[in-house]
């Protein structure tokens, strides 16, 4: 399943069962089926058709909503070789750390709430009636060093827009994964129909800002005073880009 398809599941146990592991990113079979209250055949049933029309996966045990992925891409740069990949659940622990890395950094606040976000929610990808939201990271022998995030809003007139958070943890700069990441992220929300991509940052971020304006974003706004870091008021720069 797309992630920007909507999803439409007629059947009402079925979209329960949807819903159930949408809302928890990765669940036992097992405990979908008890908690909801299904049989052995009818829930082996459901999950069949959910599984056949590309809705659900299962990885060993566990239940996990299916959103087509593309394989990882190779890429190197000087010494160093790195992977670029959709995100999974079982990122998502170490995603949050490297966010949180970043955001120390105190120039990126958007990245702070992406990571509150994922803390409070405990679930990288999201697709229902409420939010959609996609991650692709960038991973250094198997370890995450970066990440672009979409944010894909929900309301009819928004639709066409998405938010994109980026970073790259410092010792992995300057290495084209920043550059890679946004062109992944850039094609992702251009294939899938959205035409704008925003972000904002603070003022003093001037390092991002002269990354995004490189690859064609250009600044839209400015909010002045908007931010308070370390005591002082800071300017919000807000970035976009059409595609």
């Amino acid at each position: 399943m797309e992630l920007a398809q909507r999803v439409s599941i007629e059947n009402r146990d079925r979209k329960d069962i949807y819903e159930y592991v949408e809302r928890r990113g990765s669940v036992p079979a097992e405990t979908v089926r008890r908690e909801l209250g299904f049989d052995e055949e009818a829930f082996g049933h459901h999950l069949a058709v959910l599984r056949r029309d590309g809705y659900i996966r299962q990885v060993d045990d566990d239940l996990e909503i299916a959103f087509d992925t593309d394989a990882a891409t190779v890429h190197e740069h000087d010494d160093t070789r790195f992977a670029i990949r959709t995100a999974r659940q079982s990122d998502l622990s170490g995603l949050v750390g490297i966010i949180r890395q970043v955001a120390k950094e105190g120039t990126y606040i958007e990245a702070e709430t992406v990571a509150d976000l994922l803390d409070y929610e405990e679930i990288l990808l999201r697709d229902n009636d409420a939010e959609s939201r996609m991650f692709f990271v960038a991973t250094v022998e198997e370890q995450v060093v970066g990440w672009v995030h979409l944010d894909l809003p929900e309301t009819e007139k928004l639709r066409h827009t998405a938010k994109l958070t980026l970073g790259v943890l410092e010792e992995y700069r300057g290495r084209g994964i920043g550059e890679t990441l946004l062109e992944k992220g850039s094609t992702w929300a251009h294939e899938n129909g959205f035409e704008k991509l925003y972000n904002s940052v603070p003022a003093t971020n001037e390092e991002a800002q002269s990354f995004l304006k490189s690859h064609g974003w250009f600044t839209e706004a400015t909010r002045e005073d908007h931010y308070r870091i370390d005591g002082e008021y800071v300017d919000e720069v807000m970035l976009a880009r059409s595609l």
